[in-house]
């Protein structure tokens, strides 16, 4: 077994016992109906375990602010990476993602620390 499959199993365990709920909103397509004028969204929404703490104030920068947050996630527990374009719901708040950084093994995805903002 490679270390980086053990390192993903070990990683999706620890998140999962320790982590809280959170919901990926993830917005896959747009559909404009030229006969009506409307558009229509197809979301998708998907449950994972997360770590969520407070940014450090050394991470400051331009485009990480003091008053977001971060959120560890097993990259074994999504199907496809965040983007910048999905949103996180947490106990009823609604971030946008801001920045996601990804740690890999071997070129493979361990886990995903993603930026939020409010």
């Amino acid at each position: 077994m490679a270390l980086s499959t053990s390192l993903r199993k070990t990683a999706s365990k620890l998140v999962g016992r320790f982590g809280g709920l959170a919901i990926i909103r993830t917005t896959s397509s747009v559909t404009y109906n030229t006969a009506t004028g409307a558009a229509s969204e197809t979301t998708t929404e998907t449950s994972v375990r997360g770590v969520l703490e407070s940014v450090n104030l050394r991470e400051v920068n331009d485009l990480i602010q003091a008053t977001d947050k971060k959120l560890l996630i097993a990259a074994a527990d999504v199907g496809t990476v965040p983007t910048t374009a999905d949103e996180v719901i947490i106990t009823g708040t609604t971030y946008q993602v801001v920045r996601v950084f990804t740690i890999e093994q071997d070129n493979t995805a361990i886990t995903h620390e993603l930026i939020l903002r409010a």
